[in-house]
């Protein structure tokens, strides 16, 4: 016994799996880079880039503006209205008609 699952659940899956992949990648790197690039580290060796200490740029900043950029890219691009059904005439406040 199959059941059909409505087209929109199906849709609104897949585009669950990837926004949820797209922030794991963003925190493993931003987990990772941050690590390495920022603990036990002499303060003499500290670099800036536009201002931020490096670990803070590549760990932060680079990937919140490229996680910004992919997710409205994706929105944009593959994001797709679905078919709900036709509307209900003379719907009472709980959405029934009649």
């Amino acid at each position: 016994m199959t059941r059909q699952q409505d087209p929109i659940v199906n849709s609104s899956f897949r585009e669950a799996i990837v926004v949820v992949s797209i922030w794991l990648i963003a925190m493993t790197w931003t987990i990772t880079v941050c690590y390495r690039m920022g603990y036990n580290r002499p303060v003499e060796e500290l670099k800036f880039v536009y201002g931020f200490p490096d670990w803070i740029f590549w760990g932060i900043v680079v990937p919140w503006c490229v996680c910004t950029v992919v997710s409205c890219l994706f929105s944009a691009l593959l994001f797709r209205d679905g078919h709900l059904g036709e509307d209900v005439e003379n719907a009472d406040d709980l959405g029934l008609g009649g």
